[in-house]
């Protein structure tokens, strides 16, 4: 996957790639690559993908910030 290879380290992306039974996913900042791989840092930690199991890649925006709170507002 040429876009993973290309894009600079720290960028947002998310990754679907190939496992075993299907697909699945990763979403997190590129943090590293080699010839062969690279790594996204999710939430749950580094996740090591083989650009060859990428069926998948593209830039993905910043996380929305998280509001304060999570209650009802005052007076409810």
């Amino acid at each position: 996957m040429n876009l993973l290879r290309e894009l600079p380290l720290g960028t947002r992306v998310v990754v679907r790639y190939r496992i075993e039974g299907g697909f699945t996913d990763a979403l997190g900042d590129l943090v590293a690559r080699d010839e062969t791989t690279c790594t996204v840092e999710t939430r749950r930690g580094p996740v090591v993908v083989t650009f060859s199991s990428v069926t998948l890649a593209k830039p993905v925006p910043p996380p929305p910030v998280r509001k304060s709170g999570g209650g009802p507002p005052p007076g409810l």
